[in-house]
This record gives C-alpha cells, sequence and structure tokens, in this order.
C-alpha cells in the first residue's frame, strides 16, 4: 500500500481548504446574515422624515347645480301630460368634497398635482403634513399631461420642498416609495421598486409615457410623490390598474423630466407651450422592418413633415426612420413626443436617423408651433345650419391645444352653443368642415360666404378623425 508523502499531503490539505473556503464565500454571498446591531435597524425611515413634510393632501370642493324636479312628476297622472319636465328656473345646488395628494417643488408655494384631482374645482385647500392649511389658486392645469400646477401664499415662509431628478437616470429594479393620502386615513408611505418604464399604453392622458411601480397606490394617491432613493422626485403618482378600486401592485407616475416642463410654463405664465419638431409618423413594427430590410421593429417612420416647420429646415425626410433622441432610444410616436416635449423651447435636439440603409445624427432647433394661419375665431350667426358654431383657422398652434393632429389644415369647430342649429346638427369641437354645398373649405372666410349666400338644401362634409362625414339638410 503506497503512502502520500508529508509534504504533499500538506498541500493537498491546503487546497482542499481553499476549496471549501471560497465554496463557503459563495453561499455568504447568497445569503448574508446581519453583522451588527445598526445592520438589523437599517430603515426607510431617515428618507421618509426628509421626503414626507414637502407631501401635501389637497381637499376639493365643487358646487354642482342640478335642475330640480317636483315630486309631483313621479305621479303617473303627472307623468302622462309633462313627462321629466323639470320646473323652470329651479336649480338645486349640492357640493361635492374630494380628495387627493400633491407634492411642493418650490419653497415658494408652488405645488403638483393632477389635473384630474382638481378639476371643476371651486375650492381648493391645501393641508400640509405639519396640519398647516392653505387656500390655493391653479396656476396652470394640463389635461393632456394629467398635470395641474398650483399656488399658496406663505406670507414669506419657506416650506419644504422636493428637488426633481432626472426621470432618466431611472432603472428598472430601482427601489422607490409612494408618497400620498390614499382613502383619505391620512398621509402613507408605500415601498416598491421601479416594474417598467416607457409604458405607453396606460391611456390615462394624452402623452402616454409612465413610470410603472409594485409600490401600493390607491385612490386618494394621486399627485402625491414618487421618490427615489436619493430623496428626489421621480414621478407624480397618477393612476392604478385595478379591476376593484384597490391596489393590486400596478400603478404609474408621470415622470419627473414631464412635470418640470409643466412646471417651467406654470413659471412663466400659466400657459403650456411645448416644444415642436414638425414632424409625425408610426411606430416600425416587424412587419414594416421586415420590408425595410431591418433586423428588429422599434422607432418611427416619418409619413409627414410640415413644410418650413423645424425637422424639414433641418433636413428631415419622409420615409426617415428616427431611431433615437439624443442618447434615448425612441420605440414609438408615444416615446418620440415625450422626448421632444421634455424638451426646453429654443433648444437644439439631435435625431438618429436611419436612410436607406445608413445611420446618421441631424439636429433640429426646437421651436413653439407656429400659429399660422390666423386662427381667426368667427361664431356663426343667422338661420343656417352652422349658426351656433364657432370655428377657426387650424394652425399647429391651435391644434396643439385642441388635442388635434397639428400636421392638419382647414377650418376646424371650436366650440358649439348649447342649443341652436349646429348643436342640433350634431357638431362637435374638433371637427373639420372640408365642404359646403361643393365649395371647399380651407379658411374661415370660405365658410361665411358659403353661409351668407343662403340655400334651400345644404350639402355639409364634416372630417371627424379619420372619417368623413356628409350631411344634406332641406329647407
Amino acid at each position: 500500500m503506497s503512502t502520500v508523502p508529508g509534504r504533499r499531503w500538506v498541500s493537498f490539505l491546503a487546497c482542499a481548504a481553499i476549496l471549501a473556503f471560497e465554496a463557503s464565500a459563495v453561499r455568504a454571498a447568497e445569503r448574508i446574515v446581519p453583522a451588527s446591531d445598526a445592520e438589523l435597524q437599517l430603515s426607510y425611515a431617515p428618507l421618509v422624515r426628509r421626503t414626507a413634510p414637502a407631501v401635501v393632501n389637497i381637499y376639493v370642493r365643487r358646487i354642482v347645480r342640478q335642475a330640480f324636479r317636483s315630486p309631483l312628476f313621479d305621479d303617473p297622472f303627472f307623468r302622462r301630460f309633462f313627462g321629466d319636465m323639470p320646473l323652470p328656473g329651479a336649480r338645486r345646488e349640492r357640493i361635492e368634497n374630494s380628495l387627493g395628494s400633491g407634492v411642493i417643488v418650490r419653497p415658494d408655494g408652488y405645488i403638483v398635482t393632477n389635473h384630474h384631482v382638481i378639476v371643476g374645482a371651486d375650492e381648493v385647500i391645501v393641508a400640509l403634513a405639519d396640519r398647516r392649511e392653505f387656500d390655493a389658486d391653479v396656476v396652470l392645469t394640463d389635461e393632456r399631461t394629467d398635470l395641474a400646477v398650483l399656488r399658496v401664499e406663505t406670507g414669506g415662509a419657506s416650506l419644504p420642498y422636493l428637488d426633481l431628478m432626472d426621470s432618466d437616470d431611472l432603472e428598472v429594479g430601482d427601489i422607490v416609495l409612494a408618497i400620498g393620502n390614499p382613502f383619505g386615513v391620512g398621509q402613507t408611505v408605500t415601498s416598491g421598486i421601479v416594474s417598467a418604464l416607457a409604458r405607453t399604453q396606460v391611456g390615462v392622458a394624452d402623452y402616454h409615457y409612465f413610470i410603472q411601480t409594485d409600490a401600493a397606490i390607491n385612490p386618494g394617491n394621486s399627485g402625491g410623490a414618487m421618490v427615489g432613493l436619493d430623496g428626489r422626485l421621480a414621478g407624480v403618482n397618477t393612476a392604478i390598474f385595478s379591476k376593484s378600486g384597490g391596489s393590486i401592485g400596478i400603478g404609474f407616475a408621470v415622470p419627473a423630466n414631464m412635470v418640470r416642463i409643466v412646471v417651467e410654463n406654470a413659471l412663466r405664465g400659466g400657459r403650456v407651450v411645448r416644444p415642436w419638431l414638425g414632424a409625425t409618423g408610426q411606430e416600425v413594427t416587424a412587419d414594416i422592418a421586415a420590408a425595410q430590410g431591418l433586423d428588429r421593429s422599434g422607432g418611427v417612420l416619418v409619413n409627414a413633415v410640415y413644410p418650413e416647420g423645424p425637422a424639414d429646415r433641418a433636413g428631415v425626410e419622409v420615409g426617415d426612420i428616427i431611431k433615437a433622441v439624443g442618447r434615448r432610444d425612441v420605440l414609438d410616436p408615444e416615446g418620440l413626443a415625450f422626448r421632444i416635449e421634455t424638451r426646453s423651447l429654443n433648444s437644439n435636439v439631435e435625431l438618429t436617423v436611419l436612410r436607406g440603409g445608413e445611420t446618421f445624427e441631424i439636429e433640429v432647433a426646437l421651436e413653439p408651433p407656429p400659429e399660422t394661419p390666423r386662427r381667426d375665431l368667427t361664431w356663426i350667426e343667422g338661420r343656417g345650419p352652422l349658426a351656433g358654431a364657432r370655428i377657426g383657422n387650424l394652425s399647429p398652434a391651435f391644434a396643439e391645444e385642441l388635442g388635434l393632429d397639428p400636421m392638419r389644415r382647414g377650418v376646424v369647430v371650436a366650440e358649439v352653443a348649447p342649443r341652436g342649429p349646429a348643436r342640433n346638427l350634431g357638431l362637435k369641437q374638433g371637427d373639420m368642415l372640408a365642404r359646403i354645398n361643393g365649395k371647399e373649405i380651407r379658411l374661415v372666410d370660405d365658410v361665411l360666404a358659403a353661409t351668407n349666400e343662403g340655400a334651400s338644401t345644404w350639402r355639409i362634409t364634416v372630417g371627424r378623425g379619420d372619417r368623413q362625414l356628409k350631411v344634406v339638410i332641406g329647407q
């Protein structure tokens, strides 16, 4: 029987010990036992103490006026003759109360919340975490981003506030806190992670670009803060995905970069003016990518460029595929809109463009959408079928305000009176007047000329979305 010499035996034992140590180190990396009392006491409490005072409760009161209906009309005899008619001039008022949350973003009293929290409000009261209360004025409200900016008069005192982070620095898996007032129970903090970025199919605002989180968000949290571990505002909580009305771990927040732009507009004068690219397109799907000889989908295929707009002057062409804005990839038109809208007015942006198999950069100078032609808002009067409609010339600026395609041109219905022929005809805000009695409509003057002529029969073509509606009216 052979034996191992003493020196070799010692080396063998040393190797075995090293392997055993490395194996235990790997196991230790997977499961680490707290090594001190300090590690056992790790907590988000310091972060909450620093950020929670900047999150406020918002109480909203609305006066709802309703036609008064007499109890007599519940009697079958009266209903037979009068139906459900309200008593002439009789109206009843009731007060609706609702609540939400908000975030102080400047020490001089500027607060961000959701548009849907304060829409239609007759009175807005802001309550701070230290129980101070202030009457708030609505400085700006923007339905398209579901954001609103309030201002409270502090008498010169500085309020606690949150700085805004660059939300593009967020990554899936980052820890975030959601702070708000769910169900009116009082200020509440929940934690979770960033579940997804650039969610574009949420549908709670025109700019479909949200941060998704599994931090519990419930009714009343709307307008509250999504906070990163550095204590800065990552986003404003705005919606949940739920059939029951409670949190199921899918919540959404407007990114801080969009919040920043809305706040800047509020400070400039209370009206949102967004940068304008002057080009629109469609998502590069798998079919389009295959037809273009690309190995993957994603990007925006340009199908319209506004003449003499920023993109046109920079050299963007129909058929180009926009792949990125700055350093950020673009996957669809919603992503392109977000990247442009979160840039500052009159700044330059670099587009990565694919054309004919070649990729290159184009620098575009962003600017406000032009007010050309002049909108020339006019009420149509008289006895014609369009009387009671307020119309205007559609420009890119006017289209942005109405939420319409800024590439469209023509005459748009801006408003319809509560009563009158236009209301009876079924006209709606955003409808385009295309033809009247065979005459093409380009400007407001064309409509006025056509309606002043008078006719026994009216043939009107109206554009509504992607449809053409034709109406024939005989007098």
